[in-house]
This record gives structure tokens, sequence and C-alpha cells, in this order.
């Protein structure tokens, strides 16, 4: 049966995709083709900025800005000939390339049916078949690095561990996600989770484990389900438990719910969490892969990573390293969001540029705004300013530039953003994830964050730039786990390349963004106002009267400086200063 998934990629037209997805169906069933091909609506193809789209299954052809008119060319041409209607199909400027996300909205997730129908466990019976040794060499071939953030080479990790003895070994999926605006994760988990089990026992025979654990914020309960539901399927079909495949491998998964700190993203702090034990980081090394678990071997690879797996086995690891460049091969998923276009989950093969994501797939930014910076590797990451995004993205390229991939955090800022508040955010986001357990992390970081509120007040002075950096650089060489390692990068990358927005703010007692609102003052000019009371009808502070005749003014004593009538204003008569 042929599946026609049908998505509304501008995100406003929910009754015409409806009634779109309801007139397909009709005319499959009036040309009596409902055993034929099935109609479902879903909610990421990987294309925006479309219209209505249409993703035809098997052949993957893929037809935008469809309106119901169209309908039965599509079913006479593709549903019973196979012919692509070629004026429908999406351009090749579609930069997208799906291997995370593959299955994700393709096949129905709580199916092994249909996992299997789209080759499931086909990676692992290649596994089995090759044994342990030429399954880290095919992954080697591969070269995917971990996806979590620290782009450790997956195949390194899992040799590791396999040549640690043991009577014991762990692998754990680390589904614990916190970035802000973060949910990569969670998508697979809920869209695929079959690719990530697979994945994980794949895995397990390399290194010589027998048991899995997935640990997941109790934050997403569908994801825990569907995960839950998946395990229960693969020990009923024989997947999972005794002699697997007929072979001599043995695999156990369980759950364990985290109660989403960020710091148990940490390695050593999961492992903590796992135990029973409070979220603490612990000195490395001995690293996990040696003593890990209970003590035990022990290797960590996040939900992206693991996805990644099956798919490399099975179509073996040199067509996977073909993608991509050379040291960060493969693809990529980012939670675009921010002042874009169009916000939501991509996949992008490794070495495409920054322009190419903002621009030509997130659209670029609101209202045409100045873009400003885009914001990599949630509140670990750095911001990296309009004048790199030539820059291809990678691990060692990101990280020249004071940045990191991360988990897949990107958030695109405009000229209406600060730099000072953005780091403001970021670090505030730390301080309060924060463990507590080494000073560096948790005296800095509180340090940081009050100069950063400071210097947003119009209090700041040059020497709380120096002090910023000092300390900055202090936790990165001090502190015990990554959290603190990389909590300065949002402020130390906005020091280089924004160091004039903080001195406006310090020597000038102006915030040119209009963000901070201590330092912004609005008023309105008389010759440009028509009266028109919409500045007074958004003002929260009733702090602006008038009339039409009258014209209209702000009472700067009344003000909270919230720049709402700025926005509104239609006749640039309201100055912000």
């Amino acid at each position: 049966m042929k599946r026609i998934l049908i998505q509304d990629t501008n995100g406003d037209q929910k009754k015409a995709l409806r009634d779109f997805s309801v007139s397909f169906t009709t005319q499959l069933r009036e040309r009596g083709l409902s055993d034929a091909a099935q109609v479902v609506t879903v909610a990421d193809i990987g294309v925006y900025n479309k219209g209505i789209v249409a993703k035809i299954l098997p052949e993957g052809f893929i037809y935008v800005n469809l309106d119901a008119a169209r309908i039965g060319e599509i079913i006479e041409k593709t549903i019973q000939k196979g012919e692509k209607v070629q004026d429908l199909l999406l351009d090749k400027k579609n930069k997208q390339m799906r291997l995370g996300l593959r299955n994700c909205g393709v096949i129905d997730p709580e199916s092994i049916e249909e996992y299997i129908a789209v080759d499931g466990y086909q990676g692992l019976a290649k596994a089995l078949a090759m044994g342990p040794e030429k399954v880290i060499e095919e992954m080697k071939k591969a070269g995917l690095r971990g996806r979590g953030g620290a782009g450790f080479p997956t195949w390194m990790k899992w040799n590791i561990t396999r040549g640690i003895k043991g009577d014991l070994k762990y692998i754990i999926c680390n589904g614990d996600e916190g970035d802000p605006g973060a949910y990569m994760d969670r998508s697979v988990l809920e869209g695929d989770p079959h690719s990530v089990i697979e994945g994980m026992m794949i895995g397990g025979l390399a290194i010589g484990a027998t048991q899995g654990i997935f640990y997941i914020r109790a934050e997403y309960p569908l994801a825990v389900a569907r995960i839950q539901k998946a395990i229960d399927v693969c020990y009923t079909k024989g997947l999972l438990g005794k002699n697997i495949l007929g072979s001599s491998f043995n695999f156990d998964i369980e759950i364990r719910l985290g109660a989403g700190a960020f710091v148990c993203g940490e390695e050593t702090a999961l492992i903590a969490s796992v135990e029973g034990l409070r979220g603490y980081p612990r000195p490395r090394p001995p690293f996990p892969s040696v003593k890990g678990l209970w003590g035990k071997p022990t290797v960590i690879n996040n939900v992206e990573t693991l996805a990644n797996i099956s798919y490399i086995l099975f179509h073996g690891g040199e067509a996977f390293g073909k993608i991509g460049v050379e040291g960060s091969t493969g693809t990529k998923v980012f939670a675009l969001t921010g002042k874009v276009r169009n916000s939501g989950l991509v996949e992008v093969p490794m070495g495409i540029t920054l322009r190419e994501i903002v621009f030509d797939i997130g659209g670029g930014v609101f209202e045409n705004r100045k873009i400003k910076a885009i914001q990599t590797g949630g509140p670990s990451g750095g911001v990296i300013p309009e004048q790199f995004f030539d820059t291809p993205v990678g691990y060692e390229s990101l990280q020249k530039l004071g940045s990191i991939m991360g988990s897949g955090g990107m958030i695109v800022l405009d000229e209406n953003d600060c730099a000072v508040d953005i780091s403001k955010f970021y670090l505030g986001f730390c301080v309060d994830e924060s463990c507590g357990k080494c000073a560096p992390c948790r005296i800095g970081g509180t340090q940081m964050l009050v100069i950063l509120k400071k210097i947003s007040e119009g209090k700041g002075t040059e020497d709380d730039l120096k002090k910023l950096e000092q300390i900055a650089q202090a936790m990165q060489k001090a502190s015990l786990c990554g959290l603190g390692q990389t909590a300065p990068n949002p402020v130390l990358s906005t020091l280089k390349y924004f160091m004039a927005e903080y001195r406006a703010h310090v020597i000038d007692h102006k915030c040119p963004s209009g963000k901070c609102a201590s330092l912004v003052s609005y008023s309105i000019n008389k010759e440009k106002c028509t009266g028109c009371g919409m500045c007074a009808r958004v003002c929260p502070a009733d702090a602006i009267t008038g009339t039409r005749q009258e014209k209209y003014t702000i009472d700067a004593a009344k003000c909270i400086s919230c720049g709402q009538c700025f926005d509104v204003c239609k006749f640039t008569a309201v100055i912000r200063q």
C-alpha cells in the first residue's frame, strides 16, 4: 500500500489541510483505491514554507504548494502508474537530508511491522553476522561522532569499553534533553523508538554488554510510553532477551526516569542519578567507559547517535562517511528557532553553511529585519555573528568561532536582540541548573551573572568587563564538569564579537537594541503622530495618554520601557532613546 503523507508547511492552513486530506481520501475511495493508498497527516516532512506538501511513499516523491484541483492528477499518474507530476515536485534547493529522522512521520511509531518494512532490525542482523570487531570497524569507517554535544568518536568509545575486562557491562541511552528550546531527541523517541532500541542493541553487541538502560526525562511521557511499548513488543517477538535472532547474544533493556536536571546530561551525573543518588558529576578519570554504572564499564550514547547506528550497519560505514566533511561526517539534527521565518527541526549534512540553514531552509528573519547572529549549542554554546555565516557546520569549525555543535540548539537573533541580554539569559539558566558541587561553577557563575545584571542596568564599569573575562576563563579551566566549563561560552563569544554593545551599556548607559529596560526611554514625536491611539491601547502601564486631536504623550514616570508602543506604531512616531 502506498502512503500519502501530507503536511501544512506554512503552519497556518489547518482547515485547508483538513479539507485537502478529506478530498484526497474521498477521491481514492470513489476510484476504488482505498486499499491501494492511505492518506496520513503528519507533523513534519522536513520541508518548510511550501504550502500543503505531500510525500508519496515508497517512491519518495515530494509535491509542494498543493490544492484539491491537483488531487486527481496525482492519483492517476503517481498512485496508479508510479509516475511523477513534474511541475509539483519539490525543487532541488531543499537542502535537508534525513538519516536520524528518516522514519519520523513516515511510519507508525507504535508498529514494529511498519519499522521492519523499512528495513528495521536488518542492521542488527548484519551486526550479529559480522561480530563485534567488524561492527566497530564499520563504525570507524562511518566516522560518527557523539551527537549529544562532546563529539567524541563513537567507535572509539565502544572500542575502549570492549577492551575492558568485566563480567557485566552497560550501555545507556541519554534521553535527558535539557537545552532550552531543544526537542530533537524527543522527536526521535516519539517518532521512531525502534531505531534507538536497535542502535542500543548493536552497541551492546559491540562492547559486550548484556544490559541497556534508557534514561529519559519524566517530562516526556509520550516518549517514555512509546519506548516502553517498543521494548515490550521486542520481547514478545524474540528481539530482546535470550538468544536474539537465534544467536548467542543476550540483551535486556529497562527505562529509568530523570527529573529534568540539566546537569544530568553530563555522563557521570547521569550515572549517579541512575544509581539512585543525587545527580552530582564525578571527577574523571576514570571515565565511564572504564568504570561507570555500579563501577562497571559503561557506554553512554545520546538518542540521535543511537538512531544513526542501524542505518550505518545496514548501508555500510563508507556510505555514511561520504556524507558531510572530513572530521564531521553524516548529518545533524538542529532545532532551528528564534527570529526565523521557518522554525522547526531540520536535519542537514555536515558541512552545510550557517547561511544556508538560516536563509535557504529557515527563510531568513522576520519582517526583513537585519540579521545579527546565531546562537548554537544551547546554554553551553556561543553567539556567532552574521559575518561568519559562510562557515561550514562542523565540530572543529564551530569551536574555532567560540561556539560548539552541542546537542543541536540553533537560535537566530536579529538586530533587536541584545548581546548583554542574551548572555544574561543563558548564564542565568546555567546558574539555576548548576549542581553546586564545585566552587568555580557555583561561585563563578553567580558572580558573572551579578556583573551582567549591573551592566544591563547601566551600573557596570569597564573594570567589570575585565572581570567577566577573568572569571569565565577560570571557570573553563577549573570547573569539574562540562556544565561549568562551557557555561561562560555565550559571555566570552559576545564579548569577543559584540564588545561595542557592552561598552555602550557601560560608557554611554544605552542599550543599542532597546532590550535592557533600565537603559531605554520612549517618547512620541507629535509631528508624526496620527492620533490612532494604538500605542495607548497596548501600553500595560497606562503611561500613554492623548486624543486624535491633541496627539499622544508618554508619562516617563509611569513608563516601564517594555517597547510595545514602539513595536506597534506604524508611523515611526514612537522614538526609542
